[in-house]
């Protein structure tokens, strides 16, 4: 049997789910085993929620890199502020608090 390219299967899919296409009646018309159908049909369920939990999360490159810059950012930022508050204290305790 040939090997089906995957834009060939969910086109089989999307038949099947959409439309209500019969399996037997997909497998006669692509010349595919019926059980073939069935597992792409579970391997297309069972990458859904992989793909979706990841939607949500998946960023761009760019908006990678930005975050990391600003990361970077926020990290100098704290510290010049702890420099500039230990000088501060220092500055206290030499003008004894004042």
């Amino acid at each position: 049997m040939h090997q089906i390219q995957a834009a060939r299967k969910v086109e089989i899919l999307r038949e099947h789910l959409e439309n209500d296409v019969p399996l037997s009646e997909l497998a006669e018309k692509y010349q595919v085993n019926v059980n073939s159908i069935i597992n792409w049909k579970k391997r297309l369920f069972e990458s859904a929620v992989e793909l979706f939990s990841q939607k949500g999360e998946r960023t761009t490159k760019e908006q990678q890199a930005q975050v990391e810059q600003l990361e970077k950012d926020l990290q100098a930022k704290d510290a010049i502020i702890a420099e500039l508050a230990h000088e501060n204290i220092t500055l206290k305790k030499r003008t004894g608090g004042r």
